[in-house]
């Protein structure tokens, strides 16, 4: 699907993968809608690609859809969702100071998989009802899942049922709006260079990278968006989920 002239969403826009993407997005010609909670930040970067910026919080439904309908007043009907938006953390079930709590859990699963969501069925019912081009495409929505869906480390249990939820969540959603010519896919990238791991020390980012088979190093988020560019361009690639992740299988710890 051509992204040219088209609006195309990117969540958690303002870095990272979601940067990276948007960059990306841009440099083809694509109108693009950075979303993301840093306004600082944000606003300063749609302003460098181009885009429009709405401050947004991907979980609140009311916050969602005021961001979407900034974006859809600036630049028209949506064709391109890239769900980048995410968080983390680190927290056994059982620690030393007892069970983890609840609290806890509930927030990365309301940022990761129900904002993954939520921008889902807001997007996807609006290109459900625009213009189709001359092959009956309508849209391309892609999610953001992580390797830790299918292997995740002692003290991720939050983050990888978070993340495997979103894998769970392709091929449904795939078969659903495949009537509407909207296509929907995941990637699950492994360790990327992303500001989260830039706050390491570089002997620790080095070391972190040397674990991956091949190629040694961690990813970039270059290459991620490149991905996502590919998921667009190709009609055929439908209710897939791709990992990018250097031939990576985490281990238990």
């Amino acid at each position: 699907m051509q992204v040219k002239d088209r609006l195309a969403i990117v969540t958690g826009g303002a870095s990272g993968l979601g940067a990276a993407t948007a960059r990306a997005l841009a440099d083809k010609g694509a109108k693009v809608g950075v979303l993301d909670r840093d306004a600082k930040k944000g606003a300063a970067f749609a302003e460098e690609i181009g885009g429009t910026f709405c401050a947004c919080d991907v979980a609140d439904p009311r916050s969602a859809e005021a961001a979407l309908e900034t974006c859809i007043a600036a630049f028209g009907a949506p064709a391109v969702l890239v769900n980048c938006a995410g968080i983390g953390t680190a927290s056994r079930v059982v620690g030393r100071d007892g069970p983890m709590p609840l609290e806890d859990f509930e927030r990365v699963v309301r940022v990761n998989l129900i904002g993954t969501f939520n921008m889902i069925r807001l997007v996807g019912a609006r290109m459900s009802v625009g213009e189709p081009d001359v092959t009956g495409a309508r849209g391309v929505i892609i999610s953001t899942a992580s390797v830790a869906a299918f292997e995740g480390q002692i003290g991720q249990a939050a983050y990888a049922a978070s993340k495997g939820g979103i894998a769970a969540l392709t091929l449904p959603v795939a078969r659903e709006l495949a009537r509407f010519g909207i296509r929907v896919l995941t990637i699950a990238p492994g360790l990327f260079k992303t500001p989260l791991l830039e706050e390491l020390p570089e002997e620790t980012q080095a070391a972190l990278g040397a674990a991956i088979p091949y190629p040694a190093r961690l990813g970039d988020p270059r290459e991620f968006a490149s991905l996502a560019l590919a998921m667009i361009d190709n009609d055929y690639l439908n209710g897939e989920i791709v990992r990018l992740d250097g031939a990576l299988r985490m281990q238990p710890k």
